[in-house]
């Protein structure tokens, strides 16, 4: 390693890393800082039962703050270096030697607080082929690439999606985990809040996720999306904890490249969520498997999600739980 950790390049870091994109805004990190590196941990107390069991979406939520922890570091002129996981974190960064920060570095640097997730309608203009396929080529490496869908492809994960979105609607346990991570009234600093919900949907081609549905019906405007939605689908190699991480990392990469663009993105990961219907998208010979869809478009801007303090995604060092454990 080159150099000291600063507390100017930590609180970086971890403010750059805890603004990563999560499901439901579950934000489910925590950070330990050691021997000049940054640990990554999951905080399974987020973790979210019903819709994602075997953890799949959490790790694609912590390779995206990891992803941002190592934008930050590599626009600040220091080489980050992905260590490898220890037997208590999922993920390890450290300093390599100093570099000078490439152009397209800082400018997705400076659009990790400016990504937000947009579920609202888009307008009718489409994302041109050559956005599209810079969102593409942000993808590639690390075992991770995306591809636009064609028509055909559309109406098959259109339909998957809207089968998936209706199975969860009428599963009790689903329609508790959703009331459980979005506040209609009052503040949280995680979950979905009430100015991120997105109208609800009208007759559409789109199912967007309802994160109202313990609201009344006419608690907010419904409203029609696109006809013939541009979709990305994220896929990967292998369907690992480690493939997940490198998923996650790679959709960060899209996301900022999105934002840089002006392009508003929305997951839309029902059909992801229902192991049968996941597998009728996964590649026949098994070798690529799907991540996250994407649907992309130019809309309003929105707000963004509310986020814990970094303070609460620290692990206590152990000095500081001897004081809190004499304090009891």
């Amino acid at each position: 390693m080159s150099g000291p950790l600063t507390d100017r390049l930590i609180a970086a870091g971890l403010n750059a890393a805890v603004a990563a994109p999560s499901i439901h805004n579950t934000q489910p990190w925590r950070f330990r800082i050691r021997d000049g590196g940054f640990d990554v941990l999951a905080d399974h107390d987020k973790a979210l039962d019903v819709v994602d069991p075997q953890r799949r979406a959490l790790h694609l939520s912590l390779g995206a703050a990891v992803f941002n922890l190592r934008l930050v570091l590599a626009a600040a002129g220091r080489t980050p270096v992905l260590a490898p996981a220890g037997a208590d974190h999922v993920a390890r960064v450290e300093f390599g030697p100093r570099r000078m920060p490439a152009e397209g570095t800082r400018l997705l640097s400076a659009a990790i607080h400016r990504r937000h997730t947009n579920r609202r309608p888009f307008r009718a203009a489409l994302v041109p082929a050559g956005t599209v396929g810079e969102l593409c080529a942000a993808a590639t490496g690390a075992g991770a690439a995306i591809t636009a869908l064609d028509p055909v492809r559309r109406k098959v994960v259109l339909g998957l999606t809207w089968t998936a979105d209706t199975l969860q609607r009428m599963d009790p346990a689903y329609r508790r985990e959703i009331l459980a991570w979005t506040a209609p009234t009052g503040f949280r600093y995680d979950g979905v809040a009430l100015d991120t919900f997105g109208p609800r949907p009208a007759m559409s081609a789109v199912a967007v996720r309802d994160f109202g549905l313990g609201l009344p019906p006419d608690a907010r405007a419904a409203a029609r999306f696109e006809a013939e939605p541009q979709l990305l689908m994220l896929c990967s190699r292998g369907d690992d904890r480690a493939a997940w991480l490198r998923a996650g990392q790679a959709l960060q990469r899209v996301l900022l490249t999105a934002t840089v663009r002006g392009v508003a993105v929305q997951p839309m990961t029902q059909a992801l969520e229902v192991p049968d219907l996941r597998r009728q998208l996964t590649a026949a010979d098994g070798g690529w498997w799907p991540q996250m869809i994407l649907r992309i478009g130019y809309g309003v801007p929105v707000p963004g999600s509310p986020r814990r303090p970094v303070s609460a995604c620290l692990v206590p060092k152990p000095w500081q739980r001897r004081r809190a454990a004499a304090a009891a």
